[in-house]
Protein backbone atom coordinates (compact mmCIF):
# COMPACT_ATOMS: atom_id res chain seq x y z
CA UNK A 1 0.00 0.00 0.00
CA UNK A 2 0.88 3.37 -1.34
CA UNK A 3 0.02 6.75 1.11
CA UNK A 4 0.67 10.06 -0.04
CA UNK A 5 0.88 12.69 2.67
CA UNK A 6 0.16 16.23 1.63
CA UNK A 7 1.58 19.00 3.66
CA UNK A 8 1.32 22.82 2.59
CA UNK A 9 4.59 24.25 1.44
CA UNK A 10 5.16 26.92 4.15
CA UNK A 11 6.66 24.60 7.04
CA UNK A 12 9.24 22.32 6.61
CA UNK A 13 8.40 18.43 7.77
CA UNK A 14 9.10 17.45 10.99
CA UNK A 15 9.11 21.40 11.96
CA UNK A 16 12.50 23.05 12.75
CA UNK A 17 10.29 24.75 15.27
CA UNK A 18 6.49 26.31 15.01
CA UNK A 19 4.19 23.66 13.29
CA UNK A 20 1.84 21.52 14.89
CA UNK A 21 0.68 20.06 12.08
CA UNK A 22 3.73 19.52 10.41
CA UNK A 23 5.03 17.46 13.28
CA UNK A 24 1.99 15.30 13.58
CA UNK A 25 2.34 14.62 9.37
CA UNK A 26 6.45 13.91 10.36
CA UNK A 27 5.16 11.47 13.35
CA UNK A 28 2.70 9.77 11.06
CA UNK A 29 5.41 8.97 8.03
CA UNK A 30 8.05 7.88 10.01
CA UNK A 31 5.81 5.58 11.86
CA UNK A 32 4.00 4.12 8.74
CA UNK A 33 7.35 3.74 7.17
CA UNK A 34 8.69 1.92 10.16
CA UNK A 35 5.69 -0.95 9.80
CA UNK A 36 6.98 -1.25 6.37
CA UNK A 37 4.05 0.92 4.60
CA UNK A 38 5.18 2.90 1.38
CA UNK A 39 4.74 6.12 2.08
CA UNK A 40 5.68 9.63 0.26
CA UNK A 41 5.49 13.32 1.91
CA UNK A 42 4.33 16.20 -0.33
CA UNK A 43 5.74 19.15 1.66
CA UNK A 44 8.94 21.43 0.82
CA UNK A 45 12.72 20.97 0.06
CA UNK A 46 13.72 21.20 3.55
CA UNK A 47 11.89 18.48 4.73
CA UNK A 48 13.91 15.88 6.07
CA UNK A 49 11.18 13.17 7.31
CA UNK A 50 11.63 9.61 7.70
CA UNK A 51 9.59 8.65 4.50
CA UNK A 52 10.54 9.58 0.86
CA UNK A 53 9.91 13.58 -0.16
CA UNK A 54 8.91 15.48 -2.87
CA UNK A 55 8.87 18.91 -3.41
CA UNK A 56 8.17 21.97 -5.40
CA UNK A 57 9.17 24.96 -3.45
CA UNK A 58 12.93 24.39 -1.42
CA UNK A 59 12.90 26.63 1.24
CA UNK A 60 10.30 27.40 4.40
CA UNK A 61 8.31 30.30 4.20
CA UNK A 62 6.57 31.78 7.76
CA UNK A 63 5.71 33.98 8.81
CA UNK A 64 3.16 34.45 5.86
CA UNK A 65 3.46 38.05 4.69
CA UNK A 66 0.90 38.34 1.95
CA UNK A 67 -2.25 35.96 1.83
CA UNK A 68 -3.26 36.39 -1.75
CA UNK A 69 0.22 35.02 -2.74
CA UNK A 70 0.47 32.45 0.19
CA UNK A 71 -3.16 30.83 -1.67
CA UNK A 72 -2.42 31.09 -4.76
CA UNK A 73 1.57 29.01 -3.67
CA UNK A 74 -0.75 26.89 -1.56
CA UNK A 75 -3.04 25.59 -4.61
CA UNK A 76 0.05 25.03 -6.94
CA UNK A 77 1.72 23.08 -4.84
CA UNK A 78 -1.21 21.10 -3.96
CA UNK A 79 -2.56 20.89 -7.55
CA UNK A 80 1.19 19.53 -8.48
CA UNK A 81 1.43 17.26 -5.66
CA UNK A 82 -2.25 15.19 -6.41
CA UNK A 83 -1.01 15.12 -10.22
CA UNK A 84 1.75 13.38 -8.92
CA UNK A 85 0.62 11.01 -6.85
CA UNK A 86 -2.94 10.27 -8.10
CA UNK A 87 -1.81 7.40 -10.60
CA UNK A 88 0.38 5.37 -7.98
CA UNK A 89 -0.93 6.45 -4.48
CA UNK A 90 -3.74 3.58 -3.08
CA UNK A 91 -4.54 6.78 -0.52
CA UNK A 92 -3.86 10.80 -0.62
CA UNK A 93 -3.77 12.17 2.38
CA UNK A 94 -4.64 15.82 2.24
CA UNK A 95 -3.75 18.22 5.62
CA UNK A 96 -4.18 21.36 3.69
CA UNK A 97 -8.00 22.60 2.77
CA UNK A 98 -7.44 23.56 -0.80
CA UNK A 99 -6.75 20.25 -1.35
CA UNK A 100 -10.31 19.27 -1.19
CA UNK A 101 -11.17 20.85 -4.54
CA UNK A 102 -8.90 18.21 -6.02
CA UNK A 103 -10.67 15.53 -4.53
CA UNK A 104 -13.47 15.37 -7.28
CA UNK A 105 -10.94 15.01 -10.01
CA UNK A 106 -9.11 11.46 -9.23
CA UNK A 107 -10.88 8.06 -6.99
CA UNK A 108 -12.38 7.66 -4.15
CA UNK A 109 -9.22 7.17 -1.34
CA UNK A 110 -9.32 10.58 0.42
CA UNK A 111 -8.68 11.43 3.90
CA UNK A 112 -8.56 14.53 5.21
CA UNK A 113 -7.50 15.32 8.47
CA UNK A 114 -8.94 18.84 10.41
CA UNK A 115 -6.34 20.73 12.44
CA UNK A 116 -8.41 23.83 12.02
CA UNK A 117 -11.22 25.14 14.33
CA UNK A 118 -14.41 24.93 13.70
CA UNK A 119 -15.65 27.78 11.24
CA UNK A 120 -18.99 27.48 9.63
CA UNK A 121 -17.39 28.83 6.28
CA UNK A 122 -14.81 25.34 6.63
CA UNK A 123 -17.28 23.14 7.76
CA UNK A 124 -19.90 24.46 4.78
CA UNK A 125 -16.35 24.00 1.96
CA UNK A 126 -16.20 20.47 3.91
CA UNK A 127 -19.36 19.34 3.21
CA UNK A 128 -19.23 19.72 -0.31
CA UNK A 129 -16.60 16.58 -0.83
CA UNK A 130 -18.62 13.46 0.70
CA UNK A 131 -16.33 10.84 -0.95
CA UNK A 132 -13.72 12.22 1.55
CA UNK A 133 -13.23 10.37 4.77
CA UNK A 134 -12.37 12.93 7.66
CA UNK A 135 -10.46 12.21 10.67
CA UNK A 136 -10.84 14.95 13.90
CA UNK A 137 -8.49 15.23 15.81
CA UNK A 138 -10.85 15.22 18.76
CA UNK A 139 -14.55 14.58 20.33
CA UNK A 140 -14.72 18.07 20.58
CA UNK A 141 -14.10 18.91 16.97
CA UNK A 142 -15.85 15.97 16.27
CA UNK A 143 -19.34 17.68 17.36
CA UNK A 144 -18.64 20.55 15.35
CA UNK A 145 -19.03 18.94 12.18
CA UNK A 146 -21.87 17.49 10.25
CA UNK A 147 -20.08 15.30 7.96
CA UNK A 148 -21.21 11.35 7.56
CA UNK A 149 -17.72 10.39 7.28
CA UNK A 150 -15.76 11.35 9.62
CA UNK A 151 -14.13 10.00 12.87
CA UNK A 152 -11.85 11.20 15.55
CA UNK A 153 -8.15 9.84 16.36
CA UNK A 154 -6.41 11.83 18.60
CA UNK A 155 -2.51 12.79 17.66
CA UNK A 156 0.39 10.89 19.07
CA UNK A 157 3.93 12.11 19.66
CA UNK A 158 7.39 9.69 19.39
CA UNK A 159 7.99 9.53 23.38
CA UNK A 160 11.18 8.33 22.78
CA UNK A 161 12.15 11.81 21.24
CA UNK A 162 11.09 13.26 24.97
CA UNK A 163 12.96 12.72 28.27
CA UNK A 164 11.25 11.88 31.49
CA UNK A 165 13.06 14.53 33.66
CA UNK A 166 12.15 12.68 37.53
CA UNK A 167 13.53 15.96 39.74
CA UNK A 168 11.81 19.70 38.63
CA UNK A 169 12.67 23.34 39.15
CA UNK A 170 10.91 25.70 40.53
CA UNK A 171 9.59 27.66 37.83
CA UNK A 172 6.46 27.40 35.56
CA UNK A 173 6.74 26.83 31.62
CA UNK A 174 4.53 28.39 28.68
CA UNK A 175 4.83 26.88 25.24
CA UNK A 176 3.09 27.86 22.48
CA UNK A 177 1.97 30.78 19.77
CA UNK A 178 1.83 34.18 21.68
CA UNK A 179 -1.64 35.30 21.33
CA UNK A 180 -4.39 36.27 23.00
CA UNK A 181 -6.37 32.53 22.72
CA UNK A 182 -3.36 31.03 23.76
CA UNK A 183 -3.84 32.69 27.28
CA UNK A 184 -0.32 34.23 27.73
CA UNK A 185 -1.46 36.79 30.01
CA UNK A 186 -3.10 34.40 31.70
CA UNK A 187 -0.09 32.38 32.35
CA UNK A 188 1.35 35.48 33.73
CA UNK A 189 -0.94 36.37 36.15
CA UNK A 190 -0.76 32.42 37.32
CA UNK A 191 2.89 32.68 37.86
CA UNK A 192 2.60 35.91 40.02
CA UNK A 193 -0.50 34.76 42.11
CA UNK A 194 1.38 31.23 43.06
CA UNK A 195 5.00 33.39 43.66
CA UNK A 196 6.89 30.76 41.17
CA UNK A 197 8.79 32.10 38.31
CA UNK A 198 7.07 31.70 34.56
CA UNK A 199 9.37 30.51 31.50
CA UNK A 200 7.77 31.39 28.23
CA UNK A 201 8.40 30.02 24.91
CA UNK A 202 6.93 30.53 21.30
CA UNK A 203 6.31 32.11 18.09
CA UNK A 204 5.40 36.10 18.39
CA UNK A 205 3.69 36.52 15.21
CA UNK A 206 3.18 39.71 13.37
CA UNK A 207 -0.79 39.72 13.66
CA UNK A 208 0.28 39.69 17.33
CA UNK A 209 3.04 41.76 17.98
CA UNK A 210 0.57 44.53 19.45
CA UNK A 211 -0.77 41.72 21.91
CA UNK A 212 2.86 40.68 22.95
CA UNK A 213 4.35 44.61 23.30
CA UNK A 214 1.65 45.80 25.30
CA UNK A 215 0.49 42.87 27.37
CA UNK A 216 3.50 40.39 28.15
CA UNK A 217 6.16 42.57 27.38
CA UNK A 218 5.75 44.52 30.29
CA UNK A 219 6.09 41.90 32.53
CA UNK A 220 9.38 40.32 31.24
CA UNK A 221 12.33 41.09 33.72
CA UNK A 222 14.78 38.26 32.65
CA UNK A 223 13.98 36.66 36.19
CA UNK A 224 10.47 35.94 37.54
CA UNK A 225 8.93 36.03 33.98
CA UNK A 226 11.32 35.21 31.01
CA UNK A 227 11.08 34.67 27.83
CA UNK A 228 13.22 32.50 25.76
CA UNK A 229 12.05 32.66 22.14
CA UNK A 230 10.90 29.89 19.90
CA UNK A 231 12.10 26.24 20.94
CA UNK A 232 12.76 23.54 19.14
CA UNK A 233 13.11 19.63 20.02
CA UNK A 234 16.25 20.05 22.14
CA UNK A 235 14.63 23.33 24.24
CA UNK A 236 11.24 21.93 24.70
CA UNK A 237 12.99 18.91 26.24
CA UNK A 238 14.71 21.37 28.87
CA UNK A 239 12.04 23.56 29.41
CA UNK A 240 9.47 21.02 29.52
CA UNK A 241 11.27 18.76 31.20
CA UNK A 242 12.22 20.53 34.22
CA UNK A 243 9.39 22.71 35.03
CA UNK A 244 7.18 22.30 37.59
CA UNK A 245 4.08 22.48 35.84
CA UNK A 246 3.33 23.41 31.88
CA UNK A 247 0.46 26.21 32.09
CA UNK A 248 -2.25 25.95 29.41
CA UNK A 249 -4.70 28.83 30.07
CA UNK A 250 -6.40 29.00 27.00
CA UNK A 251 -9.28 31.90 25.90
CA UNK A 252 -10.72 29.36 23.24
CA UNK A 253 -11.73 25.88 21.87
CA UNK A 254 -8.64 24.21 21.55
CA UNK A 255 -8.86 21.49 18.85
CA UNK A 256 -5.94 19.38 20.06
CA UNK A 257 -3.17 20.95 21.98
CA UNK A 258 -0.23 18.96 21.30
CA UNK A 259 2.03 20.90 23.56
CA UNK A 260 0.15 19.13 26.54
CA UNK A 261 1.28 15.88 25.65
CA UNK A 262 4.89 17.15 24.65
CA UNK A 263 4.70 18.42 28.34
CA UNK A 264 3.51 15.10 29.61
CA UNK A 265 6.24 12.79 27.88
CA UNK A 266 8.40 15.00 30.05
CA UNK A 267 6.94 14.01 33.13
CA UNK A 268 5.17 17.26 33.38
CA UNK A 269 1.70 17.96 34.61
CA UNK A 270 -0.26 20.57 32.60
CA UNK A 271 -2.30 23.14 34.36
CA UNK A 272 -4.94 24.40 31.85
CA UNK A 273 -8.44 26.26 31.26
CA UNK A 274 -11.22 24.20 30.00
CA UNK A 275 -12.05 24.47 25.94
CA UNK A 276 -12.41 22.53 23.18
CA UNK A 277 -10.27 18.86 23.86
CA UNK A 278 -8.39 19.96 26.61
CA UNK A 279 -10.89 17.45 28.75
CA UNK A 280 -9.96 14.79 26.24
CA UNK A 281 -6.24 14.95 27.38
CA UNK A 282 -5.97 16.50 30.69
CA UNK A 283 -7.14 13.82 33.54
CA UNK A 284 -7.55 15.55 37.13
CA UNK A 285 -5.14 14.54 40.00
CA UNK A 286 -3.50 12.08 37.12
CA UNK A 287 -1.55 14.07 34.84
CA UNK A 288 -2.47 17.71 35.64
CA UNK A 289 -6.29 19.66 36.35
CA UNK A 290 -8.11 21.76 34.31
CA UNK A 291 -9.01 24.73 36.26
CA UNK A 292 -12.03 27.37 36.46
CA UNK A 293 -9.72 29.97 36.19
CA UNK A 294 -6.50 31.75 37.10
CA UNK A 295 -7.19 31.61 41.19
CA UNK A 296 -7.56 27.96 41.35
CA UNK A 297 -4.81 27.27 38.46
CA UNK A 298 -2.15 29.04 41.14
CA UNK A 299 -3.88 27.27 43.59
CA UNK A 300 -3.06 23.71 41.69
CA UNK A 301 0.97 24.65 41.13
CA UNK A 302 1.07 24.38 44.53
CA UNK A 303 0.13 21.06 44.57
CA UNK A 304 2.06 20.11 41.20
CA UNK A 305 4.78 18.18 43.45
CA UNK A 306 2.60 15.59 44.45
CA UNK A 307 1.89 14.08 40.87
CA UNK A 308 4.48 11.16 39.86
CA UNK A 309 6.37 12.39 37.04
CA UNK A 310 6.92 8.63 35.63
CA UNK A 311 2.77 8.19 35.88
CA UNK A 312 2.29 11.25 33.91
CA UNK A 313 4.66 9.49 31.40
CA UNK A 314 2.98 6.38 31.62
CA UNK A 315 -0.78 7.96 30.78
CA UNK A 316 1.37 9.81 27.39
CA UNK A 317 2.75 6.67 26.27
CA UNK A 318 -0.89 4.53 26.81
CA UNK A 319 -2.84 7.23 25.36
CA UNK A 320 -0.98 9.68 23.08
CA UNK A 321 2.01 7.30 21.58
CA UNK A 322 2.93 7.45 17.92
CA UNK A 323 2.36 3.54 18.05
CA UNK A 324 -1.05 3.96 18.50
CA UNK A 325 -2.13 6.74 16.46
CA UNK A 326 -0.14 4.90 13.52
CA UNK A 327 -2.18 2.03 13.87
CA UNK A 328 -5.65 3.92 13.89
CA UNK A 329 -4.79 5.59 10.73
CA UNK A 330 -3.76 2.35 8.74
CA UNK A 331 -6.82 0.96 9.80
CA UNK A 332 -8.60 3.57 8.21
CA UNK A 333 -6.28 3.40 5.36
CA UNK A 334 -6.91 -0.14 5.03
CA UNK A 335 -10.51 -0.28 5.50
CA UNK A 336 -10.76 2.28 2.71
CA UNK A 337 -8.10 0.78 0.71
CA UNK A 338 -10.65 -3.47 1.03
CA UNK A 339 -13.91 -1.23 0.37
CA UNK A 340 -13.07 0.38 -2.77
CA UNK A 341 -11.27 -2.91 -4.23
CA UNK A 342 -14.43 -4.83 -3.59
CA UNK A 343 -16.56 -1.97 -5.50
CA UNK A 344 -13.98 -2.42 -8.58
CA UNK A 345 -14.08 -5.67 -8.52
CA UNK A 346 -17.80 -6.15 -8.46
CA UNK A 347 -17.75 -3.41 -10.94
CA UNK A 348 -15.07 -4.98 -13.47
CA UNK A 349 -17.24 -8.12 -13.31
CA UNK A 350 -20.43 -6.62 -14.15
CA UNK A 351 -18.69 -4.73 -17.55
CA UNK A 352 -17.11 -8.45 -18.34
CA UNK A 353 -20.46 -10.07 -18.33
CA UNK A 354 -22.39 -7.51 -20.55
Amino acid sequence: MRIALIASPFISVPPKKYGGTELFISELASGLTQLGVDVVVYANGESKVNAEVRWLYEKDEWPLDCELYSSLKDLNHTSWAVNDCCREADVIHLNNAPGLAFSRLHGQRWVYTIHHPHLPALSSFYAEFPNVEFVSISEFQKKKEEMKRVRTIHHGIDLSQYRLQMKKIGYLSFLGRIAPVKGVHNAIEIAKRSGVPLKIAGEVQPMFREYFETRIKPHIDGKFIEYVGEADLEIKNELLGNSLAMLFPIEWNEPFGLVMVEAMATGTPVIAFPGGAVEEIVRDGINGWVCAGVEEAAERVRQAEGLRPAAIRAYAQQHFSVERMVQDYLALYRGMYDEVSVVEDLTMGSQAAA
